[in-house]
């Protein structure tokens, strides 16, 4: 059987992700609650239910409060640390009374975020470690330091990246002590550039699509693990409303629930089993806190197992609005 590269590492089998941007309530300067705990709790409880071992963290995501929250349920369950595995991510810097919004890949910026999430997290180390966006002033000498360092102290064991293109991987990879093993990127059955690019080569119309060529391919050939944040397309597929609406989406809408119904499972788990039908063993990250919306992704891999070339190409041609070229 077929493995995700992270499950050749050794690293993780969790198929699935359970992102934490939304842990700690809202994004601002507020000290987390009881409630935030325990809401944090519910959601790991039921990701863990179905087989969800690791967590998705970044050091912005409700201004730290997320990985405080994250930290307090370490502290109250110090066995939980040895059953999961955690990554987060650096980089972002927001706008303050030094400049704007910007990225900082700097040793010193690098290093001081990864104390600063450790100390959140109430852990001593990072199983994994991402840089959140690709930073323009990015020395990939100054980074390769800055991982060795962290290599060193036990900080981070792994590292990845966020949103990056094949060839700035390779870049960083060429002079980084580790290789980059994952690369985060927004996949879903909207957002499905990722399968376009691939589909319209040599095309006039492929001149249009916006994702960089060949990071799939490359991934899988230096077995990196491709993450999708976003998955569920905001909950387009699986009942959220939304405004401003193609006919696109509301056919593939119809489609999702009429395939949920006929197999007996959740919208969700048809939208994530065909992003995890891919042979590039997509691991979604899944962004929510509420328990039940979290049960209901438990079937993907299995739909993802039975999904026929003809339901996944069905639902891809209903996603993009026209036919096959």
């Amino acid at each position: 059987m077929k493995v995700m590269p992270l499950q050749k590492r050794n690293i993780s089998d969790s198929r699935i992700v359970l992102g934490c941007m939304g842990f700690g309530g809202e994004w601002n300067k507020e000290s987390i609650t009881e409630e935030h705990i325990l809401q944090a709790e519910k959601a790991i409880d039921a990701a863990q239910s179905i087989g969800i071992t690791m967590f998705d963290h970044a050091d912005i995501y409700t201004n730290g409060k997320a990985e405080k929250v994250f930290g307090e349920l370490l502290k109250k369950r110090p066995k939980l640390r040895d059953e999961i595995v955690i990554q987060s991510k650096c980089g972002i810097r927001f706008a303050d009374e030094k400049g704007p919004q910007r990225y900082d890949f700097s040793k010193d910026y690098i290093i001081k975020s990864v104390d600063g999430i450790l100390s959140r997290l109430h852990t001593d180390y990072l199983d994994l470690l991402l840089l959140h966006r690709p930073d323009p002033l990015m020395e990939p000498e100054v980074v390769a330091e800055a991982f060795t360092e962290l290599i060193q102290k036990g900080k981070v064991r792994e590292f990845g990246v966020s949103n990056m293109s094949a060839a700035q991987v390779k870049l960083l990879n060429t002079y980084t002590p580790q290789p980059m093993i994952v690369n985060q990127l927004e996949l879903n059955l909207k957002h499905n550039a990722f399968v376009e690019s691939g589909v319209l080569v040599n095309q006039e119309s492929g001149s249009k699509v916006n994702f960089s060529d060949g990071i799939l391919e490359y991934s899988r050939l230096e077995n990196i693990q491709i993450q999708a944040w976003s998955p569920l397309a905001k909950g387009m597929y699986s009942g959220r409303k939304l405004d401003h609406l193609t006919d696109a989406d509301l056919k593939t809408i119809e489609l999702v629930g009429k395939m949920a119904e006929q197999k007996e499972t959740t919208k969700e788990a048809i939208v994530l089993g065909w992003l995890m039908k891919h042979p590039s063993m997509i691991q979604p990250v899944i962004g929510t806190t509420n328990p039940d919306r979290i049960k209901r992704c438990a079937d993907a891999v299995l739909q993802a197992e039975e999904m026929t070339r003809e339901e996944w190409y069905s639902l891809f041609t209903s996603a993009r609005g026209q036919k096959m070229p």
